[in-house]
């Protein structure tokens, strides 16, 4: 089901997520239901859209969803970086359409997840993967781009 995407200044996209527990995976399957609705009803609209994070549309738990292709549910994913090399983006959010923030983003990572059936996984990214999946691990903490912009002249508007 398509669920209203919480914006800049919402409460709700400045809490800590909670992990999810073995016996909550029933409900996992609705929530990527509704994550995938929700990123695809973006995308059909703003044209763009690759990943969400259950924060996103209010609820708090720690789970993200990537649509490059292929569907990937991150169940209690945790983040790990292989070096400390960093690249500079110009990052953009569902919860903030219009607004780019530049920051800062190590370029390659390392996820380490659960799926549906509580099998772990890990997955490598690099560049643009590796940002995208920063900028959705950041939501599960309560952070958004706005807070880890350079500078306060980071900030761009753009036409949708």
């Amino acid at each position: 089901m398509i669920k209203k995407i919480c914006l800049l200044g919402d409460p709700r996209l400045y809490e800590v997520s909670k992990e999810v527990k073995q016996e909550e995976t029933e409900q996992m399957k609705v929530l990527q239901q509704d994550l995938h609705d929700t990123m695809m009803e973006y995308r059909r609209v703003h044209h763009a859209g690759r990943a969400i994070a259950a924060p996103q549309i209010g609820v708090r738990k720690r789970v993200l969803y990537m649509n490059t292709g292929q569907p990937v549910l991150f169940i209690n994913p945790v983040l790990e970086f292989p070096d400390m090399e960093k690249m500079e983006v110009l990052d953009d959010c569902m919860s903030f359409p219009g607004l780019r923030v530049w920051v800062e983003r190590y370029g390659r990572c390392r996820i380490h997840y659960r799926d549906l059936d509580w099998k772990e996984y890990s997955m490598e990214l690099e560049g643009d993967l590796a940002e995208l999946l920063q900028h959705e691990y950041d939501h599960l903490d309560g952070i958004l781009a706005t807070m880890r912009a350079r500078d306060s002249r980071s900030f761009v508007m753009t036409d949708e």
